[in-house]
């Protein structure tokens, strides 16, 4: 196994670190509230460095979480950020990340977000279309500032099973055979330099294997471009690294990664154990999605035609109600409480407080003598949780979110949505 990447160093192991106290925390923040513990957040980086080839830069993507202490932890851990909106630039900047460190990518980039980034200091996108190098290059131009640029590739599928990002019809990237047309594009610019390729074909890979045949295969395909005229200084091979979602479960580990990928870039890019192209990947749910806990209150227990039902005060305004991006599971979460069902037992079915029947995070628990005023914990969920959720749909109050380290709180804030007027011109 090769050893670790950008700071072999990395955080202290925090394997001895105090667990924090779900049920004192909920009575002193109350539910639902959300628990981030750094602790893990340090162990998930550890464990992802020690899994990658030497010298392997490490992108945080700020949507799986942008909680600025998440954030804040991982940049002085020294991750890089990857951001996708000039809203998570701001929370990136805000938590200490220097924007020569911030990879911009996205499908939709528009001017005033590309402008954004551009006067705060960010020189390093990612482009998916030859309209959005054009529309870099004209923003870029009109302030006068040099950019370089990584093109997002649509290679082909490698077969892994997840979420499939690329390798099919996508607004995901540039197709492989379109590839020489941009880089035309490219020679025509006057303020965006292409350094590199950019992939990102499917996230959540069920297993090591299917990640292992996904990025060797980016890097397959990396370096037939590079035999093609791509530059290749950077090759960013994206991410897909595993983590479980609103149930118990331990952390994937990957001891297969680092040596298969060695072994492909040895074979395939030269060059590249000296820094040419410098090895990137980038990753939210592996760094933090074992990190949170949402702690809820149940308000009621009740029967109804033969089904059991336990009614939270969170549901999925809190937690995965953005269900159709397939990458959540909220009618499967299941609290750390819930046992091992009995035969005849029909469970518990767990609702959460919105109008609508599908307000649902659980079905079928195990949890015996459930009752109200109990606190349930349910784990894994410091990735596509509370931001990934319908926030604004009944406007219940935002869940607390508690961030503790060496099982002490170091810091807790509530978002606010709020109304704000804009002028109205005739």
């Amino acid at each position: 196994m090769t050893p670790t990447g950008d700071r072999p160093d990395g955080p202290a192991d925090p394997a001895a670190a105090p667990v924090p106290d779900h049920v004192a925390l909920a009575r002193r923040f109350g539910t639902p509230a959300y628990v981030y513990d750094l602790d893990e957040v340090a162990r998930s980086l550890r464990e992802l460095r020690s899994s990658l080839p030497t010298g392997t830069r490490v992108y945080y993507s700020l949507k799986a979480n942008p909680l600025p202490a998440l954030v804040a932890a991982l940049v002085t851990a020294g991750c890089h950020t990857e951001i996708t909106s000039s809203g998570e630039l701001d929370v990136a900047l805000a938590a200490g990340a220097d924007p020569a460190h911030c990879l911009y990518t996205g499908p939709g980039k528009t001017t005033d977000a590309l402008g954004h980034c551009l006067d705060r200091g960010v020189r390093f996108f990612s482009v998916e279309s030859g309209t959005d190098l054009r529309r870099l290059d004209t923003v870029a131009a009109g302030r006068g500032v040099a950019v370089d640029c990584l093109v997002r590739v649509n290679g082909a599928a490698a077969g892994g099973s997840g979420l499939r990002m690329t390798g099919t019809a996508s607004q995901f990237g540039v197709d492989l055979a379109d590839v020489p047309a941009l880089l035309d594009t490219a020679a025509r610019c006057h303020a965006v330099t292409v350094r590199g390729a950019h992939f990102f074909p499917i996230t959540n890979a069920a297993t090591e294997d299917a990640l292992v045949a996904e990025l060797c295969g980016s890097i397959r395909t990396a370096a037939w471009l590079r035999e093609r005229g791509l530059p290749l200084e950077v090759l960013d091979i994206g991410g897909g690294f595993a983590a479980p979602y609103a149930r118990p479960g331990p952390p994937v580990g990957y001891p297969k990664l680092a040596d298969a990928l060695t072994a492909e870039l040895d074979e395939r890019v030269a060059g590249w154990r000296d820094g040419g192209p410098r090895l990137a990947v980038e990753t939210g749910r592996y760094l933090v999605g074992t990190s949170g806990t949402l702690l809820t209150t149940v308000l009621d227990v009740k029967e109804s035609h033969g089904r059991r039902f336990a009614v939270l005060d969170a549901g999925i305004n809190h937690l995965g109600g953005l269900s159709g991006l397939r990458r959540l599971l909220p009618t499967s979460a299941q609290p750390v409480q819930a046992v091992a069902k009995e035969a005849d037992d029909v469970g518990v079915d767990l609702a959460g407080p919105l109008c609508t029947p599908l307000d649902m995070l659980g079905h079928g628990l195990a949890l015996p003598g459930i009752s109200p005023g109990d606190v349930l914990a349910i784990p894994n969920v410091g990735a596509y949780g509370l931001s990934a959720s319908l926030l604004g749909f009944l406007s219940h109050p935002v869940p607390t979110e508690v961030v503790v380290a060496g099982g002490r709180v170091v810091s807790a804030s509530r978002i606010e949505l709020r109304r704000e007027h804009v002028p109205v011109v005739d």
